[in-house]
């Protein structure tokens, strides 16, 4: 699991919207509200600079969210922010319950099928129409592996020991 003050991309800064300095942003989950609660972001630049802001407020617009961050006050201060990465600190996101688990706290877990088959590591999580995949390095070094997130497959994620447990290979496939 990342730490609690990790911070965690979230959401891609688009563009700005208005004169008023207000952002245009596309969350990386949109059923997701915790851009909607935060006080403060970092805002990660392609260049490799990084920058933390409060927030002043934050609203839904479509399939976007709608931000005024502190000390951006004009449309041209918000168009330097475009193409930045939004992100929030690991201890902001709502707690979960039972077997859940957030993507950002199973990347590098190791994957393993029942007796001991190492497939190799968790990159990222996949989002497809018919299911989340997990897709994981391959330890053998070919093509990634795409692991779909379903009790047939997957037996048990342990986000403690860095641990995702497959029932079996059947179904998974390379990238």
């Amino acid at each position: 699991m990342r730490a609690p003050d990790a911070w965690v991309p979230l959401a891609l800064i688009a563009r700005p919207h208005g004169v008023r300095g207000e952002v245009r942003v596309q969350p990386y989950n949109r059923d997701s509200d915790l851009l909607l609660d935060l006080d403060e972001v970092l805002v990660r630049f392609a260049e490799g600079d990084e920058q933390e802001i409060s927030v002043d407020t934050a609203r839904r617009a479509n399939d976007a969210i709608l931000m005024k961050l502190h000390s951006v006050e004009d449309r041209d201060r918000a168009e330097e922010l475009r193409g930045a990465v939004m992100c929030a600190r690991r201890s902001a996101f709502p707690p979960l319950e039972g077997d859940e688990f957030y993507a950002c706290d199973v990347e590098g877990a190791r994957v393993v099928v029942a007796g001991g088959e190492e497939l190799g590591r968790v990159v990222t999580l996949k989002s497809y129409p018919t299911a989340d995949v997990l897709v994981v390095e391959a330890a053998d070094g070919g093509r990634p592996w795409e692991v779909p997130l379903v009790d047939a497959v997957v037996e048990r994620v342990d986000v403690g020991a860095g641990l995702v447990t497959l029932v079996t290979r059947e179904g998974i496939e390379r990238g």
